[in-house]
């Protein structure tokens, strides 16, 4: 068994590994609703915002009429999702966004860029795209696109970049394009990595993305993900890896029962032994005697020390070891896995 870790040091390694090319299928630049201030109800799509102001996106709102302000401001738009397109990726950009935004779709929140207070942290610097669940739309009809924002000084809003939705386009071969909801449930159980186990009770989260703001609000802990899937004929004796993006803050996977790899370690303190294991990019090697062609099952055993938690980043996914290959690995850091158990307890004394 092998075990990959990459550390991605800057962006232009995050591309290298998953380049990721977009069509766009709805333009949401230009005129939108506009109110300062919050409430909770201004995310629900049947709520009237015809006496909001209107503002062009994207735009700082320091210069669309709204200079000196800091703080809480909503927008609104609707828009038309064309009936045709069926069965993509889709994702949201919202651009940049100063300094911490939520997006909402028909009243459901996709994602969060930044942290909102109390933790608030900044995301003013990182382009915000979030992954769009098929099923919250309604082809062919009006849907609602509401966004959330804090700006915490100087200028606010969504202030630059691209404004859209559009279909993900992957780089990268998969095998295994795993859904983008997977059940989870905060706890601990070894139980829990049982293929045989009933998860239907547990919660539906987004993967990628944060569990914090998926009902687990500054959550620490430990929490399982688990996802069922089938293999296309004739590829179950194939070398394939599993992709399991970044992790928040360190890993178990299993694979039927089985582990497969993990990242970091915990100690017996509760503490994580190393600081940076979050931002490390998952793959690890699937032996080919534990995959079936129907009915796998992945479940992750994830803990997180601080803030933000979950598999938050991908990509996500099995691909073969040659696909893995094909990214030029001669400039990145690698960790190995030991691959046997008599190296896996020599590991867990002396690592």
């Amino acid at each position: 068994m092998r075990t990959f870790i990459l550390l991605l040091c800057t962006t232009t390694l995050l591309l290298g590994l998953d380049e990721k090319s977009e069509r766009q299928i709805v333009d949401l630049r230009g005129t939108w609703k506009f109110e300062i201030g919050d409430n909770p109800k201004y995310a629900s799509p049947t709520f009237d915002d015809k006496s909001w102001d209107e503002i062009f996106v994207p735009s700082n709102w320091e210069d669309e009429g709204f200079a000196g302000y800091d703080g809480y401001a909503w927008y609104r738009r609707t828009f038309t999702f064309p009936a045709n397109v069926k069965g993509k990726r889709l994702i949201v950009n919202m651009g940049f966004v100063d300094d911490v935004c939520g997006v909402y779709v028909n009243g459901t929140l996709i994602g969060e860029g930044g942290r909102f207070k109390p933790q608030y942290q900044t995301g003013y610097n990182i382009e915000q795209r979030f992954n769009l669940p098929e099923d919250l739309l309604r082809p062919g009809k009006e849907n609602v696109i509401a966004v959330r924002v804090y700006d915490a000084m100087q200028g606010g809003g969504i202030v630059r970049g691209r404004i859209g939705i559009s279909e993900e386009v992957s780089d990268i071969d998969y095998v295994v394009r795993f859904p983008l909801r997977w059940k989870f449930k905060a706890g601990d159980e070894e139980r829990w990595k049982d293929p045989a186990f009933n998860d239907k009770e547990w919660s539906d989260l987004l993967v990628p993305a944060k569990w914090d703001f998926q009902g687990f609000r500054e959550y620490d802990g430990y929490g399982w993900y688990r996802v069922t899937f089938d293999l296309p004929p004739g590829r179950s004796k194939e070398r394939l890896v599993v992709l399991l993006g970044k992790i928040d803050d360190v890993d178990e996977a299993f694979l039927n029962g089985e582990r497969i790899g993990r990242t970091g370690r915990i100690r017996s303190n509760g503490s994580i032994a190393t600081q940076n294991d979050y931002q490390k990019l998952r793959g690890y090697d699937i032996p080919s005697s534990l995959l079936k062609e129907k009915g796998n099952v992945l479940a992750v055993r994830v803990y997180d020390n601080f803030m933000d938690g979950g598999i938050y980043e991908g990509p996500v996914g099995i691909i073969t070891d040659r696909e893995f290959d094909r990214f030029d690995r001669r400039n990145e850091q690698w960790d190995f896995a030991p691959a046997n158990e008599f190296e896996r307890i020599i590991d867990k004394i002396f690592r």
